[in-house]
């Protein structure tokens, strides 16, 4: 993660914890990106240094004026003037990881072979709750190449129970074996 994209993101954060209104610029955040994203010719205009700094943020301002928080409005004008817009998304990551650690939420990556039913789903988020201690968030993916089993990602750390590690860790010990 971009270290000035979580200096700002900070800041913003900060701000919106002293207002109570971290949840709602959270939403917003997550609403103006979206939009960004699918509008890539705005945000190349956003970051056109050709373009003054006060005709690029006055398009936020008739853009988003009355939409959002005036807080976030400012906080993208900020970057936009310190041509930081296209960071956008790394703020916003920075911003949810703060929400996230604040809140006691732990996102994690889970893959299997084949969907995993809410049964599953609901047994697996409850053991890893009680591992944690946090409130986990599961996103669940189909990775054929599991073969079976699953594989859970969180916190820089991973839980490999897929029957392709297995393989792969039998292969290895007798690849290391001398017969």
């Amino acid at each position: 993660m971009n270290q000035s994209a979580a200096i700002y993101a900070g800041s913003l954060y900060s701000l919106a914890a002293e207002e109570r209104l971290v949840a709602q610029i959270l939403d917003e955040m997550d609403t103006v990106q979206g939009i960004l994203e699918s509008e890539p010719d705005f945000v190349a205009l956003l970051a056109s240094p050709g373009i003054s700094k006060e005709e690029r943020t006055g398009m936020l301002d008739t853009c988003l004026r009355g939409k959002i928080h005036p807080y976030l409005l400012n906080f993208l004008k900020l970057i936009t003037e310190r041509g930081m817009i296209c960071q956008l998304e790394a703020c916003c990551a920075a911003y949810q990881k703060l929400y996230n650690e604040e809140m006691g939420i732990l996102p994690v990556s889970v893959a299997s072979a084949v969907p995993l039913d809410d049964r599953q789903k609901v047994r697996l988020k409850e053991k890893l709750d009680k591992i944690t201690g946090k409130d986990v968030q599961l996103c669940c993916a189909v990775d054929p190449q599991c073969i079976g089993g699953i594989r859970v990602d969180y916190d820089n750390k991973q839980i490999d129970g897929t029957v392709a590690n297995r393989l792969s860790s039998m292969a290895e010990l007798l690849k290391n074996t001398a017969f």
